[in-house]
């Protein structure tokens, strides 16, 4: 037992002096390295925004309470009592009632004038028989139409009163950007001196799927009554009419549609000066591009509008404009659709000269282009017609008549057969001679609705011909 203490004992002392020899003499002198964590203090940059005048972002700096104040007071509530023949039932015979039904509509209107001159939508007074707007200091007075123009939607009204009323003034629809915020003001649901806020979701907006409207697109709510209510800017501008919404449901779902306000003062303008709407006219038939158009049509732009065809006489084709023009921009507005370029000349009069840029095999040219008076109407779904020149006259041997551009509709194969076709002149419209496209389109609203519509002409074989078209 004891030799076996001794053995262990002998082992451990050899092992601590091998170990201390090795620690002395054979093991390098490790370098001490010192960890000193840094603290860095953490900078503080300040994130506060400082808005300047031009920028119309979500800040304190936007006030939407003076917009607010300088429209509301002239917003105002339409009402319009519309007398409409009903079916006569069993029981309004025995009780011997009238089958007539009297129906009120209500939308909204911008006072434009100090002296009473109101704007709203046509469709807000359409077929009415009596009309009355209540102020918004609860006011009622009679409103007469001044003129309609059932196309923009735009129709003017006229109140009359001693005081000066409270109005708003038009801004520039056209300078209006994608993104800016806007008021819309009016009436929904008969809730008088509504005012809801939103952006501009769009321009040159179509909802017809034929590019026969621009409309501003806006994300402020917009319900059943605010047709007719105003469309302002941040600085209480008129910049849109409001007109409709597309909703499954009939309400607000997050889009809203107004008439730019450079189309509505135009036309407000025309109806108090003409009496009706004076369209100037660029002459050019074609589309918008897009990638499927512009690979048919052989082109690298897909943004424009592509000139098909131009009219005879018309400002585009005295210009020089022809087939394969690609229309980039007209007064310095972008031209990127159909729509766009609609939607810039709804704002212009006959006469008015427009810049147009265009481009040319690649090339981009100016032109100066002078808008003619819209001398062509389509006619009952039959022809297109426009006013006859004098050698058009003396080629088919008569002193007046209109000249037949285009057959149209359902009629239009048949008449081919007859021997009818572009050139021809027409000479009278139920049994009245004709000159200018003014008197047949009086005639035609003249006429009886259940009558047929009489049409007399000269073909090209110099035949005179006589159809009736119901």
């Amino acid at each position: 037992m004891k030799k076996l203490a001794m053995l262990v004992l002998v082992s451990v002392l050899g092992g601590a002096i091998t170990l201390g020899t090795y620690k002395t003499f054979l093991e390098e002198e490790a370098q001490t390295i010192a960890h000193k964590e840094e603290l860095s203090q953490p900078i503080f940059q300040p994130v506060n925004y400082t808005a300047n005048k031009t920028n119309l972002g979500a800040t304190e700096s936007i006030d939407f309470t003076q917009a607010a104040e300088k429209t509301i007071h002239a917003v105002v509530h339409v009402k319009s009592v519309t007398v409409t023949n009903q079916q006569l039932t069993m029981r309004d015979l025995l009780l011997g009632r009238a089958t007539q039904r009297r129906q009120l509509g209500t939308g909204s209107g911008v006072i434009i004038s100090p002296d009473g001159y109101i704007i709203t939508n046509n469709h807000v007074i359409d077929g009415s028989d009596k009309l009355s707007v209540t102020l918004n200091d609860n006011r009622t007075l009679e409103a007469t139409i001044v003129g309609t123009d059932p196309k923009t939607d735009i129709a003017l009204l006229k109140i009359e009163t001693d005081d000066i009323l409270p109005y708003t003034t038009f801004g520039d629809s056209d300078t209006a950007k994608i993104g800016e915020w806007v008021l819309a003001v009016g009436n929904p649901f008969n809730l008088t001196s509504t005012v809801t806020a939103g952006i501009i979701s769009a321009k040159s907006r179509d909802l017809s799927g034929d590019s026969s409207q621009s409309f501003i697109q806006t994300d402020a709510a917009v319900n059943p009554g605010n047709s007719g209510g105003a469309l302002v800017n941040t600085k209480g501008e008129l910049i849109g009419i409001n007109t409709a919404i597309t909703s499954q449901t009939g309400s607000y779902i997050g889009y809203s549609f107004a008439v730019p306000s450079n189309i509505a003062k135009k036309v407000i303008q025309d109806i108090m000066e003409f009496g009706n709407v004076q369209n100037g006219i660029l002459g050019v038939r074609g589309g918008s591009l897009n990638s499927n158009a512009a690979e048919k049509l052989g082109v690298n732009e897909t943004e424009g509008f592509y000139v098909d065809d131009v009219d005879e006489d018309t400002g585009a084709a005295i210009a020089g404009l022809r087939s394969g023009d690609i229309i980039k921009k007209i007064d310095g507005i972008e031209i990127n659709k159909l729509s766009d370029l609609k939607g810039y000349l709804d704002t212009k009069r006959p006469n008015d000269v427009v810049n147009v840029y265009f481009l040319r095999n690649g090339v981009q040219k100016e032109v100066s282009v002078t808008l003619l008076k819209n001398n062509t109407v389509v006619i009952s779904n039959i022809a297109v017609i426009k006013d006859a020149k004098p050698e058009d006259l003396k080629r088919y041997k008569v002193e007046s008549g209109v000249k037949i551009t285009e057959l149209v509709g359902e009629y239009a194969k048949y008449l081919r057969q007859e021997g009818i076709e572009s050139g021809n002149i027409i000479t009278k419209i139920n049994g009245v001679s004709v000159n200018s496209v003014e008197e047949v389109q009086k005639i035609i609203r003249n006429k009886d609705l259940y009558s047929p519509l009489v049409v007399e002409l000269i073909n090209s074989k110099g035949q005179e011909l006589k159809y009736g078209f119901r």
